[in-house]
């Protein structure tokens, strides 16, 4: 803190990891999240345990099978902005964040989410993840499946060294997930609220893996039992914010801030919160009316109209509605906070609140 004012993690001449080093790559994921830490020993703490689980998540990938270990790197190597890791390394800071179970739990997390990608891209029929080749591009969908199922199988057996209680929760997690995506491939039943439906995808496909992050962080630095819950309902809500903030970027976003070209998802006929609301409109002016009945006729692939449905979207009340339900999330994520003490992880989990709350406004 200079003057009385937070200065970001990256800003900052001194910050170092728990070896003394800058951790440049943790303060650019701090800064590619918006996160703010204000305290130099927090922040290199935090930095210190990312930095460890980039070394230990290569150890775990490797296998005594060349070629599976090309594989099972393939998007270690790729990057990310680690947010899982993250959250565990910020979890921690509310009991002891040395303690030398936190390490593992963060990897298990990363190795569980980096499995689910895998998978994902051969059931997106995906070509490129995180600016490289998917693994089912560059080699086949069967090999991507198989080393998403290697991934999970060592995220287990580290699991399995943390204790019966990591094994429960991450197995627990893991079944969320599945249940998350199966929901998501059938669809709404009938008579379900699409909104309702996709909201309970995002809590169970994304919420549920970062609220065990958070859970993890608190349960092996040994925080107590209120403020491990508090860390977990935190990480439930500001998953689902930050996932319902990358829908809104694909359509709102002018640029590739999201990670991906704007006007994908709606390219692709994926339907987004924004999308869901303006379908459920009954809005009659002539803008509402038209983009109805363009979203109506599924993906779009014509050039022409998905320039059309884009701008329709971008001045619609269905984007600002859906600005509004992330804002809705931050909010809640930031209230369950509340019984955490005042620490400058809690500030730091704050920041995420109004980055997430901001960055689609």
């Amino acid at each position: 803190m200079v003057d009385g004012v937070v200065i970001p993690a990256g800003e900052r001449s001194g910050a170092t990891d728990s070896g003394g080093r800058r951790g440049s790559e943790g303060t650019r994921q701090f800064n590619a999240l918006g996160l703010y830490l204000a305290d130099p020993r927090v922040e290199a703490s935090v930095l210190g345990l990312l930095e460890a689980v980039e070394v230990d998540l290569r150890a775990n990938v490797t296998s005594a099978d060349p070629f599976v270990t090309e594989a099972a790197r393939h998007l270690v190597e790729a990057g990310g902005k680690r947010f899982r890791p993250l959250l565990v390394a910020l979890g921690a800071q509310f009991g002891d964040p040395e303690n030398p179970q936190v390490v593992p739990a963060a990897v298990v997390m990363e190795l569980t989410h980096l499995a689910t990608l895998y998978h994902d891209d051969v059931m997106d029929e995906a070509v490129v993840r995180r600016g490289a080749p998917s693994a089912n591009s560059r080699w086949t969908n069967s090999v991507a499946i198989l080393v998403g199922d290697y991934l999970f199988a060592r995220a287990a057996d580290i699991s399995a060294e943390l204790g019966p209680e990591a094994v429960r929760l991450q197995a627990r997690t893991f079944a969320r997930l599945v249940h998350g995506q199966i929901a998501e491939t059938v669809g709404p039943r009938a008579g379900e609220d699409p909104v309702a439906h996709y909201l309970h995808v995002i809590a169970e496909k994304t919420g549920s893996l970062i609220a065990t992050s958070a859970r993890f962080g608190g349960l092996f630095s040994g925080a107590s039992a209120e403020h491990i819950e508090a860390l977990a309902g935190y990480g439930e809500t500001i998953g689902v914010a930050f996932q319902l903030s990358d829908d809104l970027l694909d359509i709102a976003s002018e640029s590739t801030q999201s990670g991906k070209t704007p006007g994908t998802d709606l390219r692709e006929g994926v339907p987004t919160l924004p999308v869901l609301y303006a379908l459920a409109s009954d809005d009659s002016d002539a803008a509402s009316v038209r983009l109805r009945e363009i979203l109506a006729a599924g993906p779009l692939v014509d050039d022409a109209l998905h320039a059309e449905a884009l701008g329709l979207l971008r001045d619609s009340p269905a984007l600002k509605r859906a600005r509004e339900t992330v804002r809705s999330y931050a909010e809640d994520a930031r209230a369950r906070l509340a019984p955490l003490p005042d620490h400058p992880a809690r500030r730091a989990l704050e920041s995420l609140c109004d980055y997430i709350a901001d960055r689609t406004s």
